[in-house]
């Protein structure tokens, strides 16, 4: 199904950024969930929503943004830290962000905190 052919998480490979965690819902109810989406390419949270939102929308899905903060992605380590908010959108679940992001980077050490920095 097209949910399925949509990626759990697309981050940058490097380096620290502000990220998404937006909620996929199919219109009138039914099966949804939670994907992270983060980039240094967005100066605001707002410019990742309104990428994804489009191409979610073609797929046939209702976006819902349910926050933002930084992802700090140290690939050489394989470590990656979760942490800050958005102020557009406020503060995801940080915890919801770090199994979403374990599904994929399996062999990495990854925290998340409510530091601003």
């Amino acid at each position: 199904n097209a949910m399925a052919a949509v990626r759990d998480v697309e981050i940058d490979p490097e380096g620290t950024f502000k990220y998404i965690l937006v909620r996929l819902q199919r219109p009138g109810g039914g099966e949804q969930r939670d994907i992270v989406r983060g980039t240094g390419a967005a100066e605001f949270h707002n410019h990742i929503f309104e990428k994804v939102n489009p191409e979610m929308e073609k797929l046939g899905y209702e976006c819902k943004c349910l926050g933002g903060g930084k992802i700090e992605h140290n690939s050489k380590d394989k470590k990656i830290r979760v942490f800050g908010l958005s102020t557009g959108y406020g503060k995801a679940d940080h915890s919801v962000t770090v199994e979403i992001l374990k599904k994929e980077y399996t062999d990495y050490e990854i925290i998340w905190s409510d530091d601003k920095k």
